[in-house]
């Protein structure tokens, strides 16, 4: 309210000064009113005490050129002249307004001159306010949504862990009774020798499927102890070898299917010195795959692209090939079908390397080492074209068909 104050106050006075009279004529001068902001300008209105059919109304800016106004008063010639034009910011701040007697062909005239300050603007402080607002309303629902997810992802591996420890105890809880059954067993076997041989051939056949089951149980447990060290693997780029391609940072395979020597494989981005670690490979029905750990010299060697030989010293790994499995230095792993999903269990505190079949949670085979320092999975796909995955783990869904 006080600007429009202000701006009609500055009007008045250069009406004051401005208006004049180039010619003699009937009646006052044209009246110039400021009406209000409007459209991003200023509303001019222009009045006069004659008729709009003795006179003509004519706008001109600061230069002279004419401006088109709208009457305000139309339908009727027995009103007095009226008009209007709204100016914007840009186009002049000085307009006239003239009033022509069509009959004595004299004019009348009242100018205004406006100054820049009191046309709307957007400030330029005011456009940045908005984008910063804007960009940080974005970045709070992008930490709120990051929040929720970190959220839902610890519940979920706490969820999972629990599940796990359940398990262990229900394992354990059955462990115990197997083998209470074949204590009572060989009590029974002792306490009836007198009916030998049927009580030797009745414990044997009894004493063998406790056992049995005893096994199964302990393979189970053991799967389920090393599952609750689970850590999510990704394949590194920088460390592999040049034949390889990687897919979403958890599927390899190799770019020909002609044997590269040495092994083409790709380094995890993870390493580990301490502690128990846990990971699975989704290896599918392929043909020939390679999986273990490398040390840290070996993984410098392949971002360097230097690397001839694997040091049988560092490297730990499980191979299957034509069938077959068989460890590091070639030794192999007996009576073990083909698996598709090798969890693989490396435990820095005992110095042991082991590798299960996931499907049937059951041991595979393990390995002891001796050297320490930092050590990395490595995964070596083989050449028969097809993808090698590191499965993540605490989801529910697994990798797409391999």
């Amino acid at each position: 309210m006080g600007l429009l104050v202000q701006l009609t106050a500055v009007i008045f006075i250069l009406l004051l000064v401005s208006t004049h009279n180039p010619a003699a004529g009937i009646g006052h001068d044209p009246l110039l009113v400021l009406d209000g902001y409007e459209d991003g300008g200023i509303r001019l209105k222009c009045f006069s005490e004659r008729l709009f059919s003795e006179v003509q109304v004519l706008w001109t800016d600061g230069r002279g050129d004419n401006i088109t106004g709208t009457p305000l008063t139309t339908g009727t010639t027995t009103a007095n002249t009226s008009s209007s034009i709204i100016l914007k910011p840009g186009s002049g701040n000085s307009v006239s307004c003239k009033i022509i007697d069509k009959l004595l062909k004299t004019s009348t005239e009242s100018s205004v001159v406006i100054a820049d300050v009191f046309f709307p603007a957007t400030s330029p402080w005011l456009a940045a306010f908005v984008v910063i607002l804007l960009l940080s309303i974005f970045l709070v629902i992008a930490a709120i949504y990051k929040l929720r997810q970190n959220s839902k992802t610890t519940t979920r591996e706490k969820n999972a862990q629990k599940e796990i420890e359940k398990e262990i105890d229900q394992l354990n809880n059955k462990l115990a009774e197997e083998r209470d059954h074949f204590q009572m067993g060989k009590i029974f076997f002792f306490s009836t020798l007198h009916l030998v041989p049927h009580a030797i051939r009745c414990f044997f056949v009894e004493n063998q499927d406790i056992l049995s089951k005893i096994e199964k149980v302990q393979n189970e447990l053991d799967f389920r102890r090393a599952h609750r060290n689970a850590v999510d693997i990704t394949l590194d780029e920088n460390y592999k070898h040049p034949s390889l391609i990687i897919k979403g940072k958890n599927r390899v395979k190799s770019s020909t299917q002609e044997e590269i020597l040495p092994k083409a494989v790709v380094v995890a981005t993870e390493g580990f010195s301490e502690k128990k670690h846990y990971w699975e490979v989704e290896v599918g029905d392929k043909s020939e795959w390679e999986l273990g750990v490398v040390c840290e010299e070996i993984r410098n060697a392949l971002r360097s692209n230097t690397i001839n030989i694997f040091l049988k010293g560092n490297l730990l790994s499980l191979r299957f090939s034509q069938g077959e499995y068989s460890l590091t230095g070639g030794k192999g792993v007996r009576n073990c079908k083909p698996c598709s999903v090798v969890g693989v269990f490396l435990d820095q505190e005992d110095y042991k390397l082991s590798f299960f079949d996931v499907e049937e949670k059951c041991l595979l085979k393990s390995l002891v080492f001796e050297f320490s320092g930092n050590l990395y999975p490595f995964f070596s796909p083989g050449s028969d074209g097809k993808w090698l995955g590191v499965r993540p783990l605490y989801t529910e869904s697994t990798l797409p068909s391999l």
